[in-house]
């Protein structure tokens, strides 16, 4: 079989659909969303409408998807609560990517609550990151295994109502400008407590990301230098540092069998030598 051909097949699965935010966990209590374009559910979560990526730094649905609707309904947290994501295929299976960061970020609702709040308005902290770890994989394989990722709120965050903002960046293509396809979803919480901290530092979305910036113009597949995050820092009312921050990585190695597992990492590096 001719090679083109031969690579063009292999990564079908991998283009013909991506996926959406199934459902949140909070302190042991499940909160389901809907799939994109459903309203079936009361959920906590803002439906989508669409399961693509979100292309460009600069698009309006760079805060919480694809057209993003308000949710219904707001899970109950507190300080130090602890928030897990559970990702899913088009079909609802595990999660179609492995090459990229997890980001959180927050944002108060204000005094009106998180059910009227406009997102296109919000002011976001970033509370926790998480990259290219140091054995080579990146946070997103987690996924691409079936796994959540879970994140733990401030121990001093003020209470109130606020939008938590989970967001994916796949980098299997961000070796070209605007080829980063970034997966934000929004979920809407009332923190309680007797809280009082409030963040060092805010960026809005659009505009907290630029499309040459390190971390979004990157080739994922030759990590010499590192990996530095997008946006602002983690917020120091997160009170820690980032998970994964920029470690030094070879992959793979000259004449090394190749592992099923990493056959998405070999077929972009084939991909690219016959373009």
């Amino acid at each position: 079989m001719n090679a083109v051909v031969f690579a063009l097949l292999a990564i079908t699965p991998l283009v013909a659909g991506h996926g959406y935010l199934a459902s949140i966990n909070v302190d042991g209590t499940t909160y389901k969303g809907n799939t994109p374009s459903s309203s079936s559910i009361s959920s906590v979560i803002r439906t989508i409408d669409d399961i693509g990526p979100v292309k460009g730094t600069d698009n309006k649905y760079l805060a919480c998807g694809q057209n993003a609707q308000k949710a219904a309904e707001v899970a109950s947290a507190k300080p130090g609560s602890t928030v897990s994501f559970k990702w899913v295929n088009n079909n609802g299976g595990n999660w179609i990517h492995e090459v990229g960061p997890l980001l959180t970020y927050m944002a108060s609702c204000g005094s009106a609550g998180c059910k009227s709040f406009d997102h296109s308005q919000a002011e976001w902290f970033k509370i926790e990151e998480d990259g290219l770890r140091s054995d080579g994989t990146w946070a997103m394989q987690d996924l691409y295994e079936g796994k959540s990722a879970t994140v733990t709120l401030p121990s001093n965050i003020k209470a109130g109502e606020y939008l938590i903002r989970h967001e994916l960046i796949a980098l299997h293509t961000a070796a070209t400008v605007g080829g980063a396809e970034f997966y934000p979803a929004c979920a809407q919480l009332s923190v309680g407590g007797s809280g009082s901290g409030t963040p060092d530092q805010t960026v809005s979305f659009p505009g907290a990301y630029g499309d040459h910036d390190a971390g979004i113009l990157i080739d994922a597949y030759d990590m010499t230098g590192g990996y530095k995050f997008p946006g602002p820092a983690v917020s120091n009312l997160a009170g820690k540092t980032a998970a994964g921050l920029a470690v030094v990585a070879n992959s793979t190695a000259e004449g090394e069998e190749c592992d099923p597992d990493v056959m998405p990492r070999r077929l972009s590096r084939v991909m690219r030598s016959l373009a």
